[in-house]
């Protein structure tokens, strides 16, 4: 008694794997006809198995060629767990290199997979074998068109395309860049461009335009006090009369939009004073740069476009 239930303990340990469950497997295809040499043909694949089960990636197609005609271009897999199955599905791309001459079916081979399940007495596996199916694939042209007389009979000749009216699309044109110009004009205005540049009220964005290129003299002291002089007239020709350091809190308490800059113009003053009245044009340099000089300048152009001059 003892040795047959040894028997059949042996007997179930060999067959374990067959107990593996594959329910079920199906094709399906979008549609099996109207196939053309270089067409994708997508297929997907669904498989249903016990609880626990999933696929082994190593038993997956490689994409690649499948036969001489026939290309694996790409597999997806998607598993779905559910309280009384599996699912497994595959999405599978192929793309067909048979140049038809006439309609016919071709068969796309079918394959094994291996599903396997981790359970407490090892690993489970049984295969699920994914069957053949078909599909039909049709010619490009006609291998033999039907005689005509006259050779010309087999050309086509071209559609007609329909007149298109260009003068809606030349007024909108017309219209837009209407408005594009008055847009430039607005802005020029704005950042005292081009004719704007010397209106009244616009002395700090002279100044600014005055500064370019300073930077670029190659005896940096001349260049530092030509933008410090530039300053200079900026704030007489904005206070009409001229201003200097004693004169910046009234300059200020007469055009509070530039209070903002108090310190950079305080700071300007003193360069100013060291450039001028000490000779001490590198000293200033140190303390307050070209940079900043062009930096102030810019902050006053941009204070006294807000305030609306």
């Amino acid at each position: 008694m003892r040795r047959l239930i040894l028997l059949l303990f042996a007997l179930f340990a060999l067959t374990g794997p067959a107990w593996a469950q594959v329910r079920s497997v199906e094709v399906r295809a979008p549609r099996p006809f109207g196939y053309f040499v270089g067409d994708l043909v997508r297929v997907q694949v669904d498989i249903k198995v016990d609880p626990g089960f999933s696929v082994q990636a190593a038993s997956l197609p490689q994409p690649g060629s499948v036969t001489y005609w026939l290309e694996l271009r790409s597999i997806t897999v998607d598993e779905t767990r559910q309280a009384d199955t599996a699912r497994i599905r595959l999405n599978l791309v192929y793309q067909s290199f048979y140049a038809a001459l006439d309609a016919r079916a071709l068969e796309i081979p079918g394959f094994a997979l291996t599903v396997a399940s981790n359970g407490q007495s090892g690993i489970t596996t049984a295969k699920a074998q994914v069957p053949a199916w078909s599909i039909n694939v049709s010619p490009l042209r006609e291998v033999q068109p039907p005689p005509r007389e006259d050779p010309l009979e087999y050309m086509r000749p071209d559609g007609r395309a329909p007149l298109l009216d260009p003068e809606p699309q030349l007024k909108w044109a017309a219209l837009f860049a209407g408005l594009a110009l008055l847009a430039l004009i607005l802005l020029a205005r704005d950042r005292a461009w081009g004719p704007f540049g010397k209106r009244r009220g616009r002395a700090f964005a002279a100044v600014q335009r005055s500064l370019r290129g300073l930077g670029r003299r190659p005896d940096q002291d001349i260049a530092y006090r030509e933008a410090l002089i530039a300053l200079h007239r900026g704030l007489d020709e904005t206070d009409g009369r001229r201003v200097l350091a004693d004169d910046l809190p009234a300059f200020l308490a007469r055009h509070p939009a530039y209070r903002v800059e108090e310190n950079g113009l305080a700071c300007f003053f003193h360069a100013s004073r060291l450039t001028f009245f000490g000779r001490e044009t590198a000293a200033a340099r140190s303390q307050w740069s070209l940079a900043e000089v062009e930096a102030t300048a810019g902050k006053l152009a941009a204070a006294e476009r807000m305030a609306g001059g």
